[in-house]
């Protein structure tokens, strides 16, 4: 759901978004020129499921300087923003909305509706929440008949209330970190991950580099654990932000799901 102060009397002419999730709405809702700026992880692939589309604006780096400077007459932020930062622009009289955090995908029409809202671009917005409700429709499972697990380095999982929890119910699958009693996100430990036996094992795409946190994920029980069961490797973009790009991470899984069938 969007915070927002006092609509002004006409639809916002220069917008600035310096927060991930809000970058791509906006990308995906403004009106030609309506947007001019969007944070710096909008362009990382790593991130971002429009890194491309963002190289076409300006960028910023969520610094309440740069961002008065750019003349800005709404700026979209994200619910856990720097408050100093969201403080220090409102204080300078420029109109900052925030957007909660999706958590499953009926937020995310939420998210797609309260941005629709502040840009005044709400035909744009009952277009897109179709769009997505047709394709959620379409790729849906009627019930869970498999069970899978998302294990990334430290052992971390997401469970219960989380975007990734309904996007794997949405493809068919049971949450082995919500079964396991997880809520948010948290540690799943391995022993606990290879009693559960899961049919899907998805793990996040391996990154340049190395630290201590990824030990586990060359464990021997993980191993032998990635031997017997069917596994996926995923990346983060489409399973970050409450936009329709989640809809991807869904057919990602139910294509699994279908091979596992």
């Amino acid at each position: 759901m969007a915070r927002a102060g006092a609509d002004p009397a006409h639809a916002p002419d220069r917008v600035v978004s310096i927060n991930l999730c809000t970058d791509q709405l906006a990308m995906m809702l403004a009106a030609p020129g309506q947007l001019v700026s969007v944070s710096d992880l909008a362009t990382d692939p790593h991130s971002s499921a429009m890194a491309r589309e963002a190289r076409a604006y300006r960028v910023n780096h969520g610094r309440a300087e740069e961002v008065y400077l750019l003349d800005p007459d709404l700026v979209l932020a994200g619910a856990y923003t720097d408050p100093a930062t969201v403080g220090m622009l409102r204080r300078l009289g420029l109109r900052v909305v925030q957007f909660d955090t999706a958590r499953s995908l009926a937020d995310t029409r939420d998210r797609i509706a309260g941005m629709a809202r502040v840009l005044d671009r709400e035909a744009a917005g009952a277009a897109l929440i179709g769009d997505f409700d047709a394709r959620l429709a379409a790729l849906r499972a009627p019930d869970a008949r498999h069970s899978a697990a998302l294990y990334h380095p430290n052992g971390y999982s997401l469970g219960a209330g989380t975007l990734s929890d309904d996007i794997l119910r949405a493809a068919g699958f049971e949450n082995v970190a919500r079964s396991l009693g997880l809520r948010g996100g948290g540690t799943v430990v391995l022993e606990q991950l290879v009693m559960a036996a899961p049919d899907l094992l998805i793990r996040g795409t391996p990154l340049p580099g190395a630290s201590r946190s990824e030990a586990v994920m060359t464990h021997p029980a993980l191993a032998a654990l990635t031997a017997r069961t069917a596994g996926l490797r995923i990346t983060s973009p489409d399973w970050i932000c409450g936009t329709p790009h989640v809809l991807d991470a869904v057919q990602t899984l139910t294509t699994a799901r279908e091979g596992l069938e």
